[in-house]
């Protein structure tokens, strides 16, 4: 009998050359990591590498995966240099001619599960743990991301959300604190304005709870949590800092992003933010995974529910609710999910700055803090205060609203804000142009979306000072020269294209 031939050992992918070095290009892309060569480099000739391949690049004990940019000519690089962009430098805690290492990516074997998707086949959890290990490692490419996010778009059941929802939570971290109630607050999006966390994160820190509060950067919107916060305070905590913070203060509200809390939801958000996709499934499952990664217990969720808003209908709202409920559920969560009105913005401000703004004028009891996002702020912090157990069933409100009102909520926010690296105070643009009424008449519609994208054009969120300032609200008379809204920009190009598209739209933001 013949004995079984013997294994042999896998085969050894050796770096692609020891003779390759660095160098800084100073080009900005953004969170995509991306090297160049010369398309005549030996290196690209002997590995047969070609635009647009996936690579291991390993330099200072440090290894990332980056997309190849080849370069026609020699005018930027020596044959023996490797170009990066500037993510890749400060990953690689690089110095110039440092000595740098190029393998080629094994193939994606998890690409024929997405394929399996797109074709319309329900995945399994073990399908969407490898996917997220996958993405989370950063092996796929903004292509194949984008396949992921739109092959998710329709018919995604129950199961495969909790699946996702879980693999998303295991592809990263998960804090814990020492308490037996952590609470926390989330809105969907999707409504300009409407920066209410702030508020109830400093309602709830001061009736004693523990909220370690992580919030995101804008996906479709112009602000997110964490872009409006960046304004008042330092976001950019580490896990070290945001504990300290949170155990001198009871809360803190930092940008989930910096600390790998759920990474692979990070990375599907910058390509959701750039096709302007968030399907309820996406949602439901970022959200929550977010949030058991921080080490919540307790949380309400905001759906904004309007003709323009994220959600549109109430049958569509009722089946997010169920949703969230179901999930949440699954994972260990406590949930309480509450439909609020999203016929228009919350709050005067859209736009990181302005945004900003507002929250502080609520907290520090102005006069003319805008009172829908005060009145909605308290309603959110007074749920979950019942939510928790730390209020009886229909006193909340009291609560919350004498927390705020004695100023009990700004000194905590002011504490927390101290303790992140100090409170600074926004101001908007210098630019700015007014949008008047030509008529009077009598304010019936807003469009949330087409408010946002002006916000957008106009810079927002990547220009903190851009943005809007909305002046009038739905069933508001109006006169003839009344302003409706100013546009604020930080150049005048973004001001003039924002501009151009209010002239070349064909229906009106706000009808009166």
């Amino acid at each position: 009998m013949n004995s079984p031939a013997p294994l042999l050992p896998p085969p050894v992918v050796q770096p692609a050359s020891d003779q390759l070095h660095l160098r800084r290009m100073g080009i900005d892309t953004r969170n995509e990591h991306v090297v160049f060569l010369r398309s005549d480099s030996p290196v690209c000739h002997a590995e047969g590498f070609q635009a647009l391949s996936r690579l291991k690049v390993m330099a200072n004990g440090h290894t990332i995966i980056a997309s190849l940019n080849t370069i026609i000519g020699n005018t930027l690089l020596e044959p023996h240099e490797v170009g990066v962009s500037e993510v890749v430098w400060e990953h690689l805690h690089a110095r110039p001619g440092d000595e740098v290492h190029l393998m080629h990516l094994p193939p994606l074997e998890t690409m024929h599960r997405v394929r399996a998707k797109m074709y319309g086949r329900r995945l399994l959890p073990e399908d969407y743990h490898a996917i997220m290990r996958d993405i989370a490692a950063e092996r796929y490419s903004n292509v194949e991301l984008a396949a992921f996010v739109t092959a998710c778009v329709r018919d995604f059941s129950t199961e495969e959300t909790i699946g996702l929802t879980q693999a998303m939570i295991a592809a990263g971290r998960q804090l814990h604190w020492p308490a037996h109630v952590v609470a926390d607050k989330h809105s969907i999006g999707g409504l300009p304005g409407n920066r209410t966390t702030p508020i109830v994160v400093a309602i709830v820190a001061a009736a004693g709870l523990l909220m370690p509060k992580t919030s995101s950067r804008a996906i479709t919107s112009p602000a997110g949590t964490a872009d409006a916060m960046e304004v008042l305070t330092s976001v950019n905590l580490t896990l070290r800092q945001m504990r300290r913070v949170v155990a001198h203060h009871g809360a803190c509200l930092a940008w989930g992003g910096a600390m790998q809390l759920s990474p692979a939801d990070d990375i599907l958000i910058r390509v959701e933010r750039a096709l302007d996709i968030d399907s309820p499934a996406q949602v439901v499952a970022s959200v929550l995974s977010k949030k058991v990664a921080a080490g919540a217990t307790h949380v309400v969720i905001d759906v904004p529910v309007g003709p323009t808003a994220k959600v549109r209908s109430l049958e569509e709202a009722q089946d997010m609710v169920a949703l969230f409920r179901q999930v949440g559920q699954a994972v260990g969560l406590k949930v309480e999910v509450m439909l609020t009105d999203g016929s228009q913005p919350v709050g005067r401000g859209i736009g990181p700055a302005l945004e900003a703004r507002d929250v502080l004028a609520v907290l520090q009891n102005s006069p003319d803090a805008p009172p829908d996002l005060r009145e909605k702020s308290l309603h959110l912090a007074a749920t979950l205060l019942e939510l928790t157990g730390h209020a009886a069933a229909g006193t909340g409100a009291a609560e919350a609203a004498m927390l705020l009102s004695s100023g009990k909520a700004w000194q905590k926010f002011q504490d927390i804000c101290q303790a992140q690296g100090g409170l600074h105070f926004p101001k908007p643009a210098a630019l700015h142009w007014d949008m008047v009424a030509t008529r009077p008449g009598l304010v019936l519609t807003i469009d949330n979306r087409r408010l946002a994208t002006l916000a957008k054009l106009a810079g927002a969120p990547w220009k903190a000072s851009a943005g809007i300032d909305l002046h009038v609200r739905l069933r508001q008379p109006v006169q003839a020269g009344q302003v409706l809204f100013t546009l604020y920009a930080e150049s005048p190009g973004e001001l003039t294209y924002a501009r151009d598209y209010l002239h070349d739209s064909t229906e009106p933001i706000i009808a009166y």
